[in-house]
């Protein structure tokens, strides 16, 4: 895909099509994390930090519970 800055104000803008977004899981209210090494540039959605911690509980909790049947399900 290729896109070209728009004006924006004093900055320049790069508009990110919906179907892209759909498929990062973003919306306007997302973050970004940009990265560079000078000639690439990487845009990375910062996950929601509250839901992931509250999933990564849930797994240490059923991994804690339930090893023997986990184990069985495995194999």
């Amino acid at each position: 895909m290729i896109k070209t800055l728009k004006k924006h104000g004093n900055s320049l803008a790069l508009v990110i099509e919906r179907p892209v977004l759909e498929l990062l899981g973003a919306d306007a209210e997302t973050q970004f994390n940009i990265t560079t090494d000078g000639q690439v540039l990487v845009l990375s959605p910062i996950k929601d930090v509250i839901r992931e911690d509250a999933f990564q509980s849930a797994l240490s909790k059923v991994n804690s519970q339930y090893p023997k049947a986990l184990k069985k399900l495995s194999e």
